[in-house]
């Protein structure tokens, strides 16, 4: 049966029909025809098409998250392929790129050739990072070539950083032979050491180790250094400070291939979430300042920060259920991340930015083919921004999210991925 959406507003600078209020018809999960509400080409409804009233609601592209942990094989759970996807589709991602922090580690052939073939059989799209460096070890390079071949998107060692320049230097010159792209997670390692939560007056006050921006900065700059040294491609995960945005803006300008982005719990929350010692705020990398998180946002308006990412990673209670110097870092929030960035964006930040850091720029980022709300789309999300829900249905296999049992406003009411319609409760 064909689907009629009336009335609904696309949300897509890509689309010539953004900012518009339109009437969808939808075949078999794809779009088949678009034009204005104002306009009826149905008049009466045959019976083989559904009509769904889209009034109030928005359609955009189908999200992409660039940073995310499904921890299989190894850790299964905490979290395996398909409760991962899931949780994905139900918070309105179509894809979904996925860190190499297993056991076995994804550094070679066979890891990203798992996903790959997993992802044939799922709801949505999955991606593999490759490990940048054999086991994550940041010693030796691993196998890019073969890893690229078998499907690879990217490489990175995931929330480890790469101490060695000489050993980034190298994967930059290596990945250039086949226009591949380091993902770094920027973090000096030795000023961090011991740290477990953002240098500055909240830590002072719980009397808790920091860890300085410098941190992230020293290693953006001599990053970005080796991006000048090499004519590389270089993409900064999940920056937190106000002068790496500074850093990287400056570094676009000057015409490097850099690219970053942010977790969504860095322009959501800040480092006073910490005060009650709530583990399920205690991250990697940490949240920051009221003044680092306006630096961000900025960011993300001007398009200096390519994509806002959920940094999904789940944790077991036993690792969260613990005196907080001792709990493991983490947080999930594939499927209510979108309605939390929402409720908490500034005033002046526009809707769209929003959904270009979450649809557009992430394709753009691994050169994967773009979508759009166009004929012939078959990756698209409804989204309610009034509706309400409590977050008691939680997906994930893992229960280390903040928001649970808690009211939300915002819902994703229907999405499209792989010629397939599915309606999250």
């Amino acid at each position: 049966m064909k689907l009629l959406i009336s009335n609904i507003q696309v949300c897509d600078l890509q689309s010539p029909f953004n900012g518009k209020t339109c009437d969808i018809l939808v075949n078999g999960g794809s779009i088949e025809q678009i034009f204005p509400s104002s306009k009826k080409h149905f008049s009466p409804l045959p019976k083989s098409i559904k009509q769904i009233e889209g009034k109030g609601q928005f359609i955009f592209p189908g999200l992409f998250d660039l940073r995310a942990d499904f921890c299989d094989p190894g850790f299964e759970y905490k979290e395996d392929l398909a409760s991962g996807a899931q949780t994905a589709l139900h918070g309105g991602f179509t894809d979904v790129a996925l860190l190499p922090s297993t056991d076995p580690c994804r550094d070679t052939k066979i890891g990203i050739d798992y996903v790959v073939n997993q992802s044939k059989e799922l709801p949505i799209n999955l991606h593999a990072y490759g490990a940048l460096s054999q086991h994550r070890e940041g010693k030796e390079l691993a196998e890019y070539f073969d890893m690229k071949s078998a499907g690879a998107v990217g490489f990175t060692d995931g929330n480890r950083p790469i101490a060695n320049a000489g050993l980034l230097l190298r994967a930059l010159l290596y990945n250039k032979i086949f226009d591949g792209l380091c993902v770094v997670l920027p973090n000096d390692p030795y000023i961090s050491e011991g740290g477990i939560m953002h240098e500055g007056n909240t830590s002072t006050l719980l009397g808790l180790k920091g860890i300085p921006t410098l941190a992230e900065e020293l290693m953006v700059h001599r990053d970005i250094e080796l991006v000048k040294y090499t004519g590389g491609k270089l993409h900064f995960s999940a920056i937190t400070s106000k002068a790496s945005v500074d850093l990287i803006r400056k570094a676009k300008k000057q015409g490097l291939k850099i690219t970053a982005d942010v977790a969504f719990a860095n322009l959501c929350y800040t480092d006073a979430q910490l005060m009650d010692y709530d583990a399920n705020f205690k991250l990697v990398p940490p949240l920051r300042s009221k003044q680092d998180q306006k630096a961000l946002w900025e960011g993300i308006q001007d398009g200096t920060i390519d994509a806002i990412v959920s940094n999904h990673q789940p944790q077991n209670k036993e690792n969260k259920e613990v005196e907080f110097e001792y709990a493991l870092p983490g947080m999930i929030g594939l499927q209510t991340m979108l309605p939390i960035l929402i409720q908490n964006k500034p005033a002046h930040i526009d809707l769209e930015k929003i959904i270009t850091a979450l649809s557009i720029g992430p394709r753009s980022v691994l050169k994967v083919s773009p979508v759009a709300i166009e004929v012939h789309s078959n990756s698209f999300v409804l989204y309610h921004p009034t509706k309400n829900w409590v977050y008691k249905n939680n997906i994930s296999k893992s229960e280390n999210s903040p928001l649970l049992q808690q009211k939300i406003q915002g819902a994703i009411t229907l999405i499209s991925c792989k010629n397939k319609i599915h309606t999250p409760n």
